[in-house]
């Protein structure tokens, strides 16, 4: 099986125009004509807590990506992560906007990203944790992807109809990044040995914080036939593991978070009050 017919696959069923769509959704606002009241019946701490969990599971994928900049095996995949990064970036502060209204502060988004402490975010764990290789940031963007998809996807018909265009709008982007992951485990795993062993091993790394992705959302099946799907053709197992104990969701972080967050929010917090 090529890795053009994976590829291709997974974009199936997406009317998008170009299968090998590239980054974002254009220029327009894509909340554009959104009537921005909270519905009745919605639930605000609900709604709060769901924006917050994936605005800060975007944020932090966003920075880990961004630290792939000058240092990607090629120019292209150099520029393709830091655009995929640049959409989580964007569905992060379309997420914390919303939280700001749903919990009532009116808090905007750099008061969640700069000024909250470890402890508060939400994020799971497998996209704070470092970089390691090329075959590991490939790996776990493939399985956040897939992941984050799969819930978008549900989310787009969601009551509140500010998520749901949020949502929408993600859909489109977060496609291209499970195929552009899907399209790379391909060539690593069904490359050179070395290739092939060292995304193996980041399949181990990764699979253990599986449990965590699943415990959230209700997705497992769909995620795991993709995962399969993209491995078996990479020839690649998806290896047994057992669920971590604990929970990003919960504030239960590993000790990644915490430098991260410290050069993400370093100059904000040391000029509280600067604008650029």
């Amino acid at each position: 099986m090529t890795d053009d017919h994976v590829y291709m696959t997974l974009a199936e069923g997406h009317d998008d125009g170009d299968a090998r769509w590239a980054f974002g959704t254009g220029f327009e606002d894509p909340l554009h004509g959104v009537d921005t009241t909270i519905p009745g019946g919605v639930d605000r701490a609900d709604l709060t807590a769901t924006c917050l969990a994936l605005g800060d599971d975007a944020l932090i994928s966003a920075q880990r990506l961004a630290e792939w900049t000058t240092r990607a095996p090629e120019l292209e995949e150099d520029v393709a992560l830091a655009n995929i990064g640049l959409d989580l970036l964007g569905q992060a502060r379309l997420l914390y906007t919303r939280a700001g209204h749903a919990d009532g502060t009116g808090r905007g988004e750099d008061a969640y990203a700069y000024f909250r402490d470890p402890a508060a975010f939400r994020n799971v764990r497998l996209a704070e944790l470092p970089n390691g290789d090329f075959a590991f940031s490939v790996v776990r963007l493939l399985v956040l992807s897939t992941w984050r998809l799969a819930h978008f996807q549900r989310l787009t018909t969601t009551a509140d109809p500010v998520l749901s265009a949020i949502a929408v709008k993600g859909v489109k982007e977060l496609t291209y990044h499970r195929q552009w992951a899907a399209d790379w485990t391909l060539r690593l795993g069904d490359g050179t040995e070395e290739s092939h062993r060292r995304t193996r091993t980041a399949l181990r790394q990764v699979a253990p914080y599986l449990g965590e992705l699943f415990s959230a959302y209700d997705v497992r099946e769909e995620v795991l036939a993709i995962l399969r799907q993209v491995l078996d053709a990479a020839g690649l197992p998806l290896p047994a593991w057992q669920p971590l104990p604990g929970s990003g969701r919960d504030g239960d972080h590993t000790e990644h978070l915490a430098p991260l967050l410290a050069e993400l929010q370093s100059v904000a917090r040391a000029h509280p009050e600067g604008t650029w």
